[in-house]
């Protein structure tokens, strides 16, 4: 007896063309704006859960279903989420991400060129937490609760009116990209909270967990995964 609710023939469909790579250990999906990983306050169905579902559905399989969430990304964020479907590939993939041996590429459309086209940026960041808002610590204001923010950047490409950035996270700070591109002066597209003129309107923001490159916590295989950027991002052909 399957103990998840039932998804209809469409929600099923949808869960599964957005599979980017599934084998026993891992399950890598591209996630779409407005989702949550992980159940919060709100009481929203989560990612995870709804893939617990489908796997219970697809494979026939009775009792509990497990996933295990190695990583997050915010609500307002779109692209390759990992999960693990072992917890002996949990269990490293948490090491792995801890370790900073999975490397990140996210694509943002930002609102203002970004001078020079490429860099290498590096923050002090401090997070409120009752704003649930990221800052840079302004020169000689230094405080004990912030942590260095490292990414790296480029410029690909460019629509009628936005600026395309491939991103580099070379460490997970909260709001790290948004709050660094947004003291860069390119506050992304769609990101009130961060700068942006107006807000996009599926209520996310345009950032996308693009790439992700890692070795396989269980075959030791190197691994190269994409997800698709978002139908909305008009211009992009990528």
């Amino acid at each position: 007896m399957n103990i998840y609710r039932e998804l209809s023939t469409g929600e099923f469909e949808d869960l599964a063309s957005r599979i980017l790579y599934e084998d026993n250990h891992l399950l890598v999906v591209n996630k779409r704006v407005g989702e949550i990983v992980q159940g919060d306050k709100t009481g929203d169905e989560p990612l995870s859960e709804k893939y617990k579902a489908f796997i219970a559905r697809r494979d026939s399989k009775p009792g509990q279903v497990f996933i295990g969430l190695p990583h997050r990304l915010d609500r307002p964020v779109s692209g390759i989420t990992v999960l693990a479907k072992t917890s002996k590939a949990l269990e490293r993939l948490n090491a792995m991400f801890r370790e900073s041996d999975v490397h990140k590429f996210y694509w943002a459309l930002v609102c203002a060129e970004p001078k020079p086209a490429e860099g290498h940026l590096e923050d002090m960041l401090w997070r409120n937490e009752k704003q649930n808002k990221t800052y840079v610590c302004r020169p000689g204001a230094a405080r004990k609760d912030a942590k260095l923010a490292k990414l790296n950047y480029t410029l690909i490409d460019r629509t009628e009116r936005y600026w395309l950035v491939e991103v580099e996270l070379l460490t997970g700070r909260h709001h790290q990209i948004r709050c660094q591109l947004s003291n860069l002066g390119c506050p992304i597209k769609g990101d009130l909270k961060y700068g942006a003129p107006r807000s996009n309107p599926d209520g996310g923001i345009s950032l996308h967990a693009r790439r992700i490159t890692f070795v396989h916590p269980v075959r030791k295989e190197p691994m190269t995964i994409e997800a698709p950027v978002p139908a909305s991002w008009k211009g992009i052909r990528h």
